[in-house]
């Protein structure tokens, strides 16, 4: 079963985080949505942060996780966001599973097959060598060759954790990502289509969500909205938390 974090009372509200994120990055706005009166399930999914590990990484595994999730916690007519990687399980899910999910909400990512660009980063987490127990510090300067942006340094690094006292290791399966990398672009299937109110959010200064894009989304999504976030790149919620969480709550309520 996948790990989660709920809190609050009301609608069920499923949030799923991106690539090498975790159920933590959303720990804020989860606590907002709560509080907003809705019962908020923020998910680790497979191979990420406290969720178990397995060999198995696709889109059709992930969906799978999160239907048995749901069927456990006997959740029905969820509200389900995702980001990045999760906006694409969340896509999925409602398309294959649309009697479950009452409103779609995708954060900065298309349907589109995205070529793969996560290699230097990937290269980076590699390097970082723990039979050597390093440090917080020692691994944040290996990052840095390979990462100049502190931000996404940060973002990495915390899913760091104490394994053992002195012995520091990922909580994510890194060995997994590096052989399966290429499952994470993957598209949508092209006959998929989820005909309920669906919400797609960009940030400004990202290029995951272009204009040229929009064809392809509506196809899917007919039913579909567009907003965009200002002063915000790929990881919008975090970048401009309050626009965010308001464009998300207008279109829930």
């Amino acid at each position: 079963m996948l790990h989660s974090k709920i809190e609050g009372e009301g609608k069920p509200f499923v949030i799923l985080h991106g690539f090498l994120g975790m159920l933590d990055n959303w720990k804020t706005l989860s606590t907002e949505f709560a509080a907003a009166g809705f019962q908020v399930h923020a998910l680790d999914l497979r191979n990420h942060g406290k969720s178990f590990h397995s060999n198995d990484f696709n889109y059709e595994v992930m969906v799978e996780d999160l239907k048995r999730y749901c069927e456990f916690h006997q959740l029905d007519q969820i509200l389900l966001l995702g980001h990045s990687m999760g906006g694409k399980v969340a896509m999925q899910f409602a398309c294959l599973y649309p009697e479950k999910v009452e409103k779609l909400i995708v954060a900065d990512i298309g349907p589109k097959y995205y070529p793969q660009h996560h290699q230097t980063i990937l290269e980076g987490l590699s390097a970082i060598d723990f039979s050597k127990k390093p440090s917080r510090q020692e691994a944040d300067e290996t990052l840095a060759s390979y990462i100049k942006d502190v931000g996404t340094r940060q973002f990495l690094l915390k899913s760091l954790y104490w394994e053992s006292p002195g012995q520091l290791a990922f909580r994510f399966n890194l060995k997994v990502f590096v052989e399966k990398i290429e499952a994470v672009g993957k598209s949508l299937s092209e006959e998929f289509q989820y005909d309920k109110p669906t919400l797609f959010l960009r940030g400004d200064k990202s290029n995951y969500i272009l204009d040229a894009d929009w064809d392809a989304i509506k196809l899917h999504f007919p039913n579909v909205q567009l907003e965009t976030i200002s002063n915000a790149g790929h990881w919008l919620h975090a970048e401009n938390p309050q626009e965010f969480y308001l464009n998300v709550i207008q279109f829930i309520k």
